[in-house]
């Protein structure tokens, strides 16, 4: 007869239950699956066999993500060697997840079982579990299941730091929206100042220029000679500033008031202000482009890689996508209304912006799109999945479709595929090594750093106490002389007297010391007053 073990993976610890000779089919009755949800009747086909609760949050957490990923931890092994039957060919165990058995299989020979009757006793011990462990109540289990549900989220969700797409996500976004601000706020610094100076808008096309202009120019009937240097500076074109000054001399515009110009050159230089706010931007997605998705980046660029990170949502989003997706990936709309008119379906979307299909032949277009799209997917999944990202494969990628766009214009063969790849691995290998090398350098020096840092602490917290320790010293022997000092008085006082020293106990010496004491004040006090009382008599004599 096969025995029928059952495990079972609380938050409070492995649980192995023996389920008591009953017939398979009997068990999935529809009266047999009801009964389940009373105790008193479950307890009849299943008995606790063995319990191993978790020392510890740690080791927990450390068993949780073991049986996630499949993998026999030490105290699960320890369990199922001391709990179930030696005749390994008789016993049976039930599982929840098939990967763990698996593994229980391979290392210790158990058979295991999933689903069927496994599954329904499993659902009667979640629901009766505290009632089955001796010692365990039902607000003890929630909340070692609250907290274990807590670190285990917590250690699925941390990640490296400087490889966030959400901030990606967010900066490309704000570009997007500056480029906007930007090109109207700048339209209406051209219509404002236009009233002024019309013939500004012919000379000078670029909005961030024309807007450092109007401020530097303000009144154009102020304009001289002395300044065309700083016309110059800002222009960068001796001919355009000269322009400027004999235009200004004979412009059509209509005369400002000096309180409308104040306004004008405020808000040119809030408009000016945001331009170099977005030149700052691009330079912060570069480098983080860099940082997170190197290969993507040197491959299409960083404002468009950015885009499609942006769309996808994420870079793990992107990497899941197929070429074909990636290819129309922001032209959905072309895409539906193409198959709801039974049109022709767009050939791409945002890598449309990349350089490699503007320079493509109308013919070509669509070939080098898709080319484009499938290394772009090899991208995304080599800068997702890599443990220390690399800029190697997306430069390889990036002349494969060099290659395939002169081999559209000329005819000239490209390299395999493969042969670009052995290359590529070569070389990236040889990139990770040194990263990790300078890694293992840091983390050296840092520790160097920290060792000199307790150092200093534990010589400091040593010389402190060695200084308090002198002046403990020094204390002490003080007190001594000025005890020392009172009694070889007190002994010189009683010499005096006639009186013998020796005859007088420690406890007497002092008194009479006390007492000796209070009689001299008690004289200096009284000839105090004898002077006093001579001083007035006097006083009153001469009055």
């Amino acid at each position: 007869m096969v025995l029928l073990h059952v495990l079972f993976e609380h938050a409070a610890g492995y649980a192995l239950f023996a389920v008591r000779e009953v017939e398979e089919i009997s068990l999935l009755l529809p009266q047999v699956e009801e009964s389940v949800l009373t105790i008193g009747k479950f307890h009849n086909v299943v008995k606790l066999a063995a319990f191993a609760p978790f020392k510890s949050a740690q080791s927990a957490l450390e068993n949780i993500n073991a049986v996630s990923e499949g993998i026999l931890h030490e105290d699960l092994r320890l369990l199922l060697e001391t709990s179930m039957p030696a005749k390994k060919k008789k016993a049976l165990l039930g599982v929840a997840d098939a990967k763990i058995g698996a593994a229980i299989l391979e290392e210790l020979g158990y058979q295991c079982q999933t689903g069927g009757v496994v599954a329904e006793i499993l659902r009667g011990i979640r629901l009766h579990f505290h009632a089955l462990v001796k010692g365990l109540t039902a607000q003890s289990a929630s909340k070692a299941q609250l907290g274990l549900g807590h670190s285990y989220s917590r250690a699925k969700v941390k990640f490296n730091v400087n490889r966030v797409d959400n901030m990606i996500i967010q900066s490309i976004s704000l570009l997007d929206q500056l480029d906007k601000d930007i090109n109207t706020f700048s339209m209406r610094v051209r219509e404002w100042y236009g009233y002024h100076f019309p013939e500004l808008i012919k000379i000078v096309s670029e909005n961030y220029t024309y807007c450092q202009l109007a401020k530097f120019i303000g009144n154009r009937k102020e304009l001289s000679e002395e300044s065309l240097e700083g016309l110059e500076e800002i222009v960068m074109d001796s001919a355009k500033a000269q322009a400027i000054l004999e235009a200004s001399r004979s412009s059509m515009g209509m005369d400002i008031s000096p309180l409308d110009l104040i306004n004008i050159e405020s808000f040119s230089s809030r408009v000016i202000s945001l331009s170099e706010y977005r030149k700052g931007l691009q330079e912060y997605l570069r480098s983080k482009m860099s940082q997170v998705a190197p290969s993507l980046s040197a491959l299409i660029g960083e404002v468009v890689g950015a885009r499609l990170i942006s769309h996808a949502g994420s870079l793990t989003n992107l990497a899941k996508y197929p070429a074909s997706t990636v290819q129309i990936l922001g032209a959905e709309k072309a895409l539906f209304r193409a198959l709801k008119t039974r049109g022709n379906t767009p050939k791409y979307g945002l890598i449309f912006h990349s350089t490699f299909i503007g320079r493509a032949a109308a013919k070509n277009k669509g070939r080098i799109s898709r080319y484009l799209a499938n290394k772009c997917t090899i991208a995304s999944r080599i800068d997702c999945f890599s443990e220390v990202p690399t800029s190697v494969f997306g430069d390889k990628l990036r002349e494969q479709v060099e290659e395939r766009l002169a081999f559209y214009e000329t005819g000239e063969p490209p390299r395999k595929n493969l042969d670009v790849m052995k290359e590529a691995v070569v070389e990236a290998n040889e990139v990770v090594a040194e990263v990790k090398r300078k890694q293992e350098k840091k983390e050296k020096k840092k520790k160097k750093r920290e060792k000199r840092q307790l150092e200093a602490l534990a010589a400091a917290a040593e010389v402190e106490n060695s200084v308090l320790e002198t002046e403990e010293n020094d204390i002490e022997p003080k007190k001594k002389k000025k005890k020392k000092q009172q009694e070889l008085e007190a002994e010189a006082e009683l010499e005096e007297n006639g009186l013998e020293e020796e005859a007088l106990p420690k406890k007497k010496r002092k008194l009479t010391v006390e007492a000796d004491q209070e009689e001299e004040e008690e004289e200096k006090k009284k000839k105090k007053k004898k002077k006093k009382e001579k001083e007035r008599a006097r006083d009153s004599e001469e009055d």
